[in-house]
């Protein structure tokens, strides 16, 4: 009987320790599933990462002709033009610019100068006849105020009325001979106006014929001093090629950086750029040098956004001057750039998949406890591309779920509120269906597990 009894406490001993066994079992293989990280307590590194291109700070540019608009021509196409990264010395052949349409232009006005050429010897033959005719009626005038003298002078014997007579024939004379005269200065004027006008149009048209021909030379582009060629982007932010057209207002065909100093421009979107201001540091990466680390400085943010091809938002210009170059680095080359807007001390942080969000009024945390979790809100600080700085709620080396435990689907529970956040919680924006009562977390305040 006493045996009984005692194989009966033993197997009684076995199963329990079997039932625990099990469940300690699956509460293993269900945190074997759930993975935990432990709040860390440090450094904290605020980031913004952005794709950048090297260019630099100080070029000289090659210009196409700078008086196309002088000759009415708003723009002309690129003919041909030596490969990109060339180097190239002071006076080399760079480009060649179409010159049909100033051809066309120089055709039109050579006739136009045979036209006033022609009109400019007209009008000198006109007018040195014209003052010829009226020298001969001058000298005829005079003549006739002599032959009124002699009449006059032979009539002293003649009866009163003829001698009256060839005094009003003379007086005639002399006042026909002075308004000759008279007129005679005025028409030299005149025609002294007109050989001026006739000779200003002339030389207006030979100045822009000569003009032209001189722009002609300037098609073929020339580079003004030693460097290595880099070409001119269009307005779609693509490099000309030959076959692009340039513009009368902007006839930069291509640049010779200077290497020795260089920027990496980036742009950054409306959100972020908030975090950016000139003075930050930059750890910049090199797609072309993976192994290069270079280092820069934020030097410049524009004030203005604007819209780039293929982008959906408002991006902002960010210049950051490189701190050191190497032979290595070329122009266009594309960067990746980590700008470096804050750095936290002894700032508690924990990964972003750690952190969700009830109603878009409380973020929460799955922190461990015990053999349990629990649902713990926090305050969010300043967040970068992987971690959030978290100011209330959590503490150094506690453990929290980088995902929802597997758990939860058995078993909500209810979220506990932090009473620094009370009456300061934001509100919620958007009207979302009704959830069951089951799925939908009691947001009342509960102590922690213990």
């Amino acid at each position: 009987m006493l045996k009984n009894k005692r194989n009966l406490a033993v197997g009684g001993v076995i199963i329990l320790l079997l039932i625990v066994f099990l469940v300690m079992s699956g509460s293993s293989s269900s945190d074997a599933s759930d993975i935990m990280i432990k709040v860390t307590k440090g450094e904290f590194i605020v980031d913004v990462t952005t794709t950048g291109e090297l260019e630099a700070k100080n070029s000289t540019e090659i210009m196409g002709p700078g008086g196309l608009r002088n000759y009415r021509i708003w723009q002309v196409n690129l003919q041909d033009i030596i490969d990109e990264g060339t180097y190239v010395q002071k006076g080399q052949y760079v480009a060649r610019l179409d010159p049909s349409e100033l051809k066309n232009k120089i055709g039109d006005t050579q006739l136009e100068v045979e036209e006033k050429q022609s009109q400019f010897v007209q009008t000198q033959l006109d007018t040195t006849l014209q003052m010829r005719q009226s020298r001969d009626e001058i000298i005829n005038l005079t003549y006739a105020v002599e032959e009124r003298e002699l009449i006059l002078e032979q009539s002293q014997f003649e009866p009163p009325a003829t001698i009256k007579q060839a005094e009003i024939d003379l007086a005639k004379a002399k006042r026909d001979l002075e308004q000759k005269k008279q007129n005679y200065l005025i028409e030299k004027e005149q025609n002294v106006a007109k050989m001026q006008e006739v000779s200003a149009k002339l030389r207006k048209s030979k100045g822009e014929l000569q003009g032209m021909l001189d722009l002609e030379k300037e098609f073929i582009i020339l580079a003004p001093q030693d460097g290595m060629l880099i070409y001119q982007k269009g307005w779609d932010g693509k490099p000309i090629k030959a076959g692009s057209q340039i513009h009368g207002f902007n006839p930069v065909v291509a640049t010779l950086p200077d290497l020795s100093s260089m920027n990496s421009v980036t742009y950054v979107n409306e959100v972020d750029i908030r975090k950016i201001s000139i003075g930050q540091k930059v750890d910049i990466g090199l797609d072309a040098f993976p192994e290069k680390k270079l280092t820069g400085v934020v030097t410049k943010v524009a004030n203005v956004g604007e819209q780039r091809p293929n982008a959906d938002a408002k991006v902002f210009q960010v210049t950051i001057e490189l701190d050191k170059v190497d032979g290595d680095l070329r122009p266009a080359m594309t960067t990746s750039n980590t700008i470096f807007t804050k750095v936290l001390t002894d700032a508690v942080h924990i990964p972003l998949e750690c952190l969700h969000n009830y109603n878009d009024t409380v973020t929460y945390v799955f922190k461990k406890s015990g053999l349990n979790y629990e649902k713990q809100e926090v305050k969010v600080g300043a967040t970068n591309t992987n971690e959030a700085q978290i100011e209330i709620g959590l503490e150094d080396g506690e453990a929290v779920y980088l995902s929802i435990p597997s758990a939860t689907a058995k078993s909500e529970g209810d979220i506990t509120l932090l009473k620094e956040l009370n009456g300061k919680r934001g509100k919620n924006t958007k009207q979302e269906p009704e959830e069951p009562k089951s799925q939908t977390p009691d947001l009342k305040r509960k102590r922690p597990n213990s």
